[in-house]
């Protein structure tokens, strides 16, 4: 697909996230000479067309006062795993749960989901919680708490903003 220089500009102006403003599409419009509307449609049009993949939020949990972090991994058979999975991501305080192929004989975990509180005590007493609710409670696991953060970011497709206007 052909990139206008409208699309570009676009893409480069919401690459670093939305503004934190109350009509952030609205501020990037002012930014680029767009209504408001014209960039969420110009938006849609750019995922519909598979352009941008998704649009999502990064949160920066540790900011926010989180700083127990856990990856948390079963071996759960793979004829529940479908809706063991769906049972975890449906709790309120898991934040991430997919399925992963095992990696025989290291790595016999295929369900994973992840766990942000504010102490590790109680990121514990939801990962037991969470076992029981979901009758994980008897299978293998393993729990990975974070020991330092990364930085984490959406998609890059412009090395600088200037360059695509």
């Amino acid at each position: 697909m052909e990139l206008s220089a409208l699309d570009r500009r676009l893409i480069a102006a919401v690459q670093d996230g939305l503004p934190l403003a109350p009509r952030p599409f609205a501020a990037i419009g002012s930014e680029l000479g767009l209504a408001e509307d014209q960039v969420i449609e110009a938006l849609r049009r750019l995922l519909r067309d598979g352009v941008i993949k998704r649009m999502g939020i990064v949160v920066r949990h540790h900011e926010l006062g989180y700083r127990a972090n856990a990856m948390v991994v079963w071996d759960v058979p793979d004829a529940q795993v479908g809706l063991v999975g769906r049972q975890l991501a449906a709790l309120p305080f898991v934040t991430l749960c997919y399925r992963r192929p095992r990696r025989l004989p290291d790595w016999p975990y295929n369900l994973f989901c992840m766990i942000h509180g504010r102490d590790r005590v109680s990121v514990e007493g939801q990962i037991e919680s969470a076992s029981e609710a979901t009758g994980l409670a008897d299978l293998p696991r393993a729990v990975l708490f974070s020991r330092r953060r990364f930085k984490q970011r959406g998609a890059r497709y412009a090395a600088k903003r200037l360059e695509l206007a």
